[in-house]
């Protein structure tokens, strides 16, 4: 997992074109608590992706650039494209994030 610190690092990711799931979550949120401990299963299970965490509130215009409605959201990207999210206000299992992520065609 990445932690990127300012937009210029998450240009960076974006810019070299590997796929990276963004995942946005905040400190104070409890479903974003509830998935965290899945996190290195999930993205062990996904190793062709590179996983950036992002707490919404700092990063609040990227956020809304993206229209991260509710957290915990995914949204993935390769070659600065997007190509697939996962963005919504409800919880979200370690399946259902697994599901979503084996669901991206690549």
């Amino acid at each position: 997992m990445i932690f990127p610190t300012n937009l210029e690092e998450v240009a960076a990711l974006i810019e070299d074109g590997k796929p990276t799931v963004f995942l946005f979550v905040t400190t104070w949120c409890g479903d974003c608590h509830y998935i965290k401990p899945h996190v290195p299963a999930i993205e062990e299970a996904f190793p062709d992706l590179r996983f950036a965490q992002l707490d919404r509130d700092d990063f609040m215009p990227l956020a809304q650039e993206w229209a991260i409605l509710g957290i915990p959201s995914l949204v993935v990207l390769e070659n600065g494209e997007e190509i697939g999210r996962f963005v919504d206000k409800n919880r979200k299992t370690k399946e259902e994030i697994m599901n979503f992520l084996a669901g991206l065609g690549r």
